[in-house]
């Protein structure tokens, strides 16, 4: 039966899209860790990373050509303007070298980018994208990282809608989809649930229009002592669209169909293939969403006990 699921999930999403497969379209897939580095992105012995092996087969199926880049030092509005679209799996202040030591992004590469979105293209953030360009570097620190900072939020916050705050052991969740009339999620169940790394989030953009809420109350952990949020959103920035999702850490979940119809629908409608209509919603979808889980301090490090005087 689910192999069956997943054959008619497959068509249908070949004929809802049929009608576009001639627009050929560049796309940015950009996996800069400057924090932590996620496996399904990791290069190993010079092949291409697990993601990026599967946008290789949307690639050819959907006449999308794809480049791959951890370089942030190529930002720029020349760089940027070869791009339909840009998707980021990213982590960490990208203007540092940080963890991969791959070449950080200027300061002005990163207003590049802000200015590309708003001038109309697409931008496409995947998981720990909301890990990125961290508020006044709040992924330093502690109780910092819980406040909401809505319109002084970093700008690329602004930008992508939302950011992350910690994440629990992964389980299984169960998200609502709140608009079946967006690209990707017209063939999708009301519900959805499988095992990921759940982000907690924070600081939405009261304009994102969400299209899934994860039932917070009933996951495990204090990272989801909170009401339920958006998981998925979209929003317009500018004459631009930007799309999140906070799912995509592990490999089983880039091969879900439900993950793919929602990501082949995402770039479809950043690309300008199809449109939809989008107005604000999250005070109606997730009424309680700004609610953040309550800081707990570490506890102290356990000092060590004296050695044993030794024996006379």
């Amino acid at each position: 039966m689910f192999q069956k699921s997943i054959a008619f999930m497959a068509l249908s999403l070949a004929l809802s899209y049929s009608s576009h497969a001639a627009a050929k379209h560049k796309l940015l897939f950009f996996t800069k860790s400057s924090g932590y580095e996620h496996e399904v992105i990791s290069y190993k012995k010079g092949q291409p990373s697990f993601a990026e092996k599967i946008f290789l087969e949307f690639g050819a199926k959907e006449s999308w050509d794809f480049v791959f880049s951890k370089d942030g030092s190529k930002f720029s509005p020349e760089y940027l303007a070869g791009f339909d679209a840009v998707i980021f799996y990213t982590t960490g202040d990208l203007t540092t070298e940080g963890t991969d030591k791959q070449p950080a992004m200027s300061p002005a590469g990163k207003q590049a980018l802000l200015d590309y979105v708003k001038g109309g293209k697409g931008f496409i953030g995947l998981h720990s994208a909301s890990d990125t360009f961290h508020t006044a570097n709040e992924s330093k620190k502690g109780q910092d990282r819980f406040q909401n900072h809505g319109k002084v939020a970093d700008p690329y916050i602004c930008l992508l809608g939302g950011e992350f705050i910690m994440h629990g052991t992964q389980q299984v969740a169960t998200n609502t989809v709140i608009d079946k009339k967006f690209p990707g999620f017209e063939n999708l169940n009301d519900t959805f649930a499988f095992s990921e790394e759940w982000y907690s989030l924070k600081d939405f953009n009261p304009d994102i229009h969400v299209l899934t809420v994860i039932d917070a109350p009933k996951m495990e952990g204090p990272a989801y002592q909170r009401p339920a949020y958006p998981s998925t959103w979209a929003r317009e920035e500018g004459k631009g669209r930007v799309f999140y999702t906070a799912m995509g850490h592990r490999n089983d979940v880039w091969t879900n169909p439900t993950f793919q119809s929602i990501l082949i629908g995402a770039i479809h409608w950043a690309t300008r293939d199809v449109d939809a209509e989008i107005p604000p919603n999250l005070t109606k979808s997730a009424p309680g969403a700004m609610t953040n889980p309550t800081y707990v301090a570490p506890k102290p490090a356990a000092v060590p006990a004296a050695p044993a005087p030794a024996a006379k």
